[in-house]
């Protein structure tokens, strides 16, 4: 897919900049590289507001114990779903 994008001198002279520096090869390259970017950083914005809403919900309190049966739990399914898998594959 091409996607033509008009820009200030200005900032063509900068982006011409980048590429000359040798950190890109192409224009293309440099802008998706800031797609990935943007993509990381609003990914992470994500997790840090589930992280806040979790902080500050009134949910149970997270002790030793708490751990301890939620890594019981996640080990029980994980040996289920590889019981199941070996079950199901072909020979």
């Amino acid at each position: 897919m091409n996607i033509n994008i008009d820009i200030p001198d200005e900032m063509r002279v900068y982006v011409e900049a980048q590429l000359m520096t040798g950190a890109y090869n192409s224009i293309g390259e440099y802008f998706l590289d800031l797609v990935q970017q943007d993509k990381k950083r609003k990914a992470q914005a994500k997790l840090e507001m589930l992280l806040l809403e979790g902080i500050n919900s009134d949910t149970q309190e997270v002790t030793l114990e708490y751990w301890q049966n939620l890594r019981s739990a996640v080990l029980d399914e994980s040996s289920k779903f590889q019981q199941t898998s070996v079950g199901n594959s072909i020979q």
